[in-house]
């Protein structure tokens, strides 16, 4: 089977186009001519396609021919709520709109949102697939239009949507900051580490996409996954600290007022550097909803699909990828 993975070169699409071609499927990887691919480079059964998902023309180029499409690719920060619109909404949609003129008999268009397109729990009760969305963030809401849009297309593709929590593992830029900071000796808590998080290792948000290719389930149904334990963030450093060999010696249990100050100098820096930020004032009402918690029991039993790696395995694994590759 020939499958087109956006997104390829980045965190979680990587890994999905490692397994798709150790399972022996050819991978089209739809990549920007500056994009790294040092990674890619060691993928057999692998071809790129030059392009991005907010340029309609080269997403018809790399749809044709192919069997499934893992619709990886996304912002997770931004410069502006528009710029999360033209790639996480008008990307999804031309990916649609190309699959449906140029790759037909296609068997599945599997869409990676985001537990942030449905948000946050208001009871510490994991979230079930069903739940009315109410995202609390500019990359939650772009993310849910990108998968109505997707869903509306249920009736002409084969359409699956995983969404994934936090993801973690190698090759992570993001969550590597909780290890940086660790190492560093500090261990970082809000609301003194009680709130809760579901999350995913990259492995296991991988297979789950490749799951639902093949697996056969009616189009239109929307999947979270997540490894089936509800953590305590002061229970996850603890083990990022064990992971580390390293205790910190400063358990900061930052104020959420500082927090916003923090957020208000990081869109001063974006502003003056032209770059995206990851911490903004936006980004505060997702830190600051103390349950991001969800269930994926409906993915394991309609999916066939089962986690293998919990968070204090894979942040062993995480922390021995960041050293081996001098991240630490």
């Amino acid at each position: 089977m020939r499958v087109l993975v956006t997104g390829a070169s980045g965190f979680l699409g990587s890994h999905v186009a490692e397994q798709l071609a150790a399972e022996g499927h050819d991978v089209v990887a739809l990549v920007r001519s500056t994009s790294s691919r040092r990674v890619l480079d060691r993928v057999p059964r692998i071809r790129f396609a030059l392009g991005a998902v907010e340029d309609a023309a080269s997403t018809a180029r790399a749809v044709e021919g192919v069997d499934a499409i893992v619709h990886a690719a996304g912002l997770v920060k931004a410069r502006s709520p528009a710029e999360f619109r033209a790639i996480n909404v008008t990307g999804t949609e031309n990916l649609l709109a190309a699959a449906r003129a140029h790759a037909p008999g296609l068997r599945r268009f599997v869409f990676v949102s985001s537990l942030a397109a449905v948000g946050p729990s208001h009871d510490g009760k994991p979230v079930s697939s069903d739940r009315t969305p109410s995202p609390v963030t500019h990359y939650g809401r772009s993310k849910l239009e990108a998968e109505r849009a997707a869903l509306a297309a249920k009736g002409d593709l084969p359409v699956t949507v995983v969404r994934p929590p936090m993801i973690y593992g190698p090759r992570d830029s993001e969550t590597f900051a909780f290890f940086q900071t660790v190492s560093r000796g500090v261990l970082p808590l809000v609301a003194g580490g009680e709130n809760t998080l579901s999350v995913v290792y990259v492995g296991d948000a991988a297979s789950a996409c490749v799951r639902a290719i093949f697996a056969d389930v009616p189009s239109g149904r929307a999947y979270f996954v997540e490894d089936g334990t509800v953590y305590r963030w002061r229970d996850m450093l603890a083990d990022v600290e064990r992971a580390l060999g390293k205790r910190a010696w400063v358990r900061l249990s930052l104020p959420f007022a500082v927090i916003q100050a923090a957020a208000v100098a990081s869109e001063a820096y974006g502003r003056a550097t032209g770059k995206a930020v990851m911490l903004t004032r936006d980004k505060l009402n997702e830190l600051g909803a103390p349950h991001w918690v969800c269930d994926a029991s409906d993915t394991r039993r309609e999916l066939g699909w089962q986690p293998e790696v919990g968070w204090a395995e894979g942040t062993r694994r995480a922390a021995s990828w960041y050293r081996s590759e001098g991240w630490l």
